[in-house]
């Protein structure tokens, strides 16, 4: 990937289960599980390759909806960031390093669509 272009999908869901069971029927997912410290984050692959993220709402703040959360990949998350609000942005979750995967920041744009930033591990 590389700066401005989508680099993660995350699929937010109530229903997990249900969720990796239309997706692996349907267009034929398989599935890792990794324990979080507030449930379990699934990584899809298809064909050995990792596709997308599955997340349930329950590791996420009250009210958060379901739906795909599409991540753009940014040559650097902090100094993006900084230029955000001049930009009509705003910040909704402030950087934050996740390991072996990069550095995220939750951010909002001029129009009020949510997205990620993220500046991968390299």
């Amino acid at each position: 990937m590389a700066h401005g272009s989508f680099c993660w999908n995350e699929l937010m869901t109530g229903d997990v289960a249900k969720a990796k069971a239309f997706y692996a029927s349907s267009i034929g997912w398989t599935y890792e599980d990794m324990p979080m410290p507030n449930g379990t984050y699934t990584i899809a692959s298809l064909d050995g390759e990792q596709v997308a993220g599955i997340i349930p709402l329950s590791a996420l703040p009250p009210g958060a909806p379901t739906c795909w959360f599409s991540y753009l990949e940014v040559d650097d998350v902090d100094k993006r960031v900084a230029q955000l609000a001049k930009n009509g942005g705003t910040l909704v979750r402030a950087p934050f390093d996740v390991p072996e995967v990069g550095r995220i920041a939750i951010i909002s744009d001029a129009t009020g669509a949510m997205m990620g930033w993220m500046t991968p591990v390299a």
